[in-house]
């Protein structure tokens, strides 16, 4: 397993971070998502998903990735 905080920007109250938690949650390879306002620690399997696949699906949840 592998880890990664993701900087998210948009993000304004708790609804939107059950938004990012859904959208991460269904990928597979997702093993645990800790999600608060303006950030995201995802644990994923490499094996399974990316970073890149982690931040595609928070632009799809309607939030923006911070560069990073």
């Amino acid at each position: 397993m592998e880890q990664t905080t993701i900087s998210i920007t948009g993000m304004s109250c708790g609804g939107c971070v059950n938004s990012v938690r859904r959208a991460l949650a269904s990928i597979a390879g997702v093993t645990d998502a800790n999600v608060k306002v303006g950030s995201a620690a995802v644990t994923y399997d490499p094996e399974a998903t990316n970073p890149a696949a982690l931040r595609h699906a928070i632009v799809q949840a309607g939030f923006a990735v911070a560069a990073g």
